[in-house]
């Protein structure tokens, strides 16, 4: 007999019963999600109140689903901007609703925490999202950057979008990659590193340990900046965050750091896991040509290679990544509508999002910068 909870922090579960589901799933461990609420940045006051879906089978816990009511749409990286508008000029409201997934943090990984996910589970959680749906009169529920294999149910409308990943197919050395180019990539790519070569800035990678609290400050501080001249605020994150998964993440994290002379300038947050890299954030105290290029992109390619990892995840977007040698790849988004006619015209707009995805990531490989084989 399966029954649910929802929880309104993660530390009522704690972090041995949490992680014993959550495997290998790095951003949905424990203490990255914990993290995010002890620094209150996942919070009501910031519109991502904690609703942790946690199911069980008789009194043992099988799975959870990281979830929060959100206010807004912000931070999440799957677009319902326009559904909100359309709510509003029916004088319908959009607000609340419960999204699973990781706040700020567009990376495909399980969403339904389980050893064992069968075709029951998910029937009776689906069950459980629609009743609750209606019960608390959200508008909706949402699961973002699920894997493909997840949703094994039919009853969620399931969207698609594309990302830009670096694969690395057996790479010795940056040479190595380059090769594969075409000679125009290659030499833009050249040039791009070389401008940065030329400066007379330092940069360099620390991992684990060696990365102190002054270290991750000069990175907050960076951070910060690029945040505000970008868009005006200091972003999603603060300083309570970042110290905690320095101290509680540490083996995982990884920070790219550019001196000019002794004062930090640049520097990249990425996290591994597996073989995986995934690019975090970056900011920069002052403008250089390409050094955004250099420690978020270049640098990573470096970093995976010498390291023998197999992918490069360096977030959400920015197909200027093509050019550089990212390849397109399918993210997948899970949704479920209360309201009959609005879920109707979801359907339908899905669908034909779904064609014009599928031509956008074929002509994304048409642009890729390798030669033909």
């Amino acid at each position: 007999m399966l029954s649910y909870q929802f929880i309104s922090q993660i530390s009522t579960i704690g972090r041995t019963q949490w992680n014993t589901l959550a495997q290998q799933n790095l951003f949905c461990q424990y203490e990255w999600l914990v993290a995010l609420e002890n620094s209150r940045c996942a919070s009501a006051d910031t519109g991502w109140q904690p609703h942790h879906l946690a199911i069980y089978q008789q009194d043992t816990l099988v799975a959870i689903l990281p979830g929060y009511i959100k206010s807004h749409s912000y931070g999440e990286y799957v677009f319902d901007w326009s559904w909100a508008e359309a709510y509003e000029a029916h004088n319908l409201t959009y607000y609340p609703k419960w999204v699973s997934g990781v706040p700020f943090t567009p990376i495909t990984g399980k969403r339904i925490l389980t050893n064992t996910l069968t075709t029951e589970l998910s029937a009776y959680i689906q069950h459980v999202l629609q009743q609750e749906m209606l019960n608390k009169q959200w508008s909706s529920t949402h699961i973002n950057f699920l894997t493909q294999a997840e949703y094994v149910n039919d009853t969620m409308m399931v969207r698609h979008a594309v990302q830009f990943h670096w694969q690395n197919k057996g790479f010795q050395c940056f040479d190595d990659f380059l090769v594969t180019m075409t000679a125009r990539k290659r030499k833009m790519i050249k040039k791009e590193r070389s401008q940065v070569a030329a400066t007379s800035l330092n940069v360099m990678w620390l991992s684990g340990d060696e990365i102190t609290t002054e270290h991750m400050q000069g990175f907050f501080s960076c951070y910060q900046q690029t945040y505000l001249k970008r868009s005006g605020h200091h972003g999603y994150l603060n300083w309570a965050f970042f110290d905690e998964i320095q101290r509680t993440m540490q083996k995982s994290i990884h920070l790219c750091i550019a001196y000019d002379t002794e004062t930090l300038v640049a520097a990249s947050l990425y996290l591994s896991d597996g073989d995986i890299l995934y690019g975090r954030y970056w900011g920069s105290l002052a403008e250089y040509q390409h050094l955004h290029f250099e420690l978020c992109y270049y640098r990573g390619i470096d970093f995976a290679i010498k390291n023998q990892l197999l992918r490069f995840d360096a977030g959400a977007q920015g197909e200027h990544k093509l050019a550089r040698g990212f390849e397109p790849v399918t993210t997948y988004s899970a949704h479920q509508i209360a309201d009959p006619m609005f879920a109707r015209a979801i359907t339908d707009f899905i669908a034909r999002e779904r064609i014009h995805i599928a031509q956008y990531a074929l002509q994304c490989k048409a642009q890729l910068p390798f030669k033909n084989e």
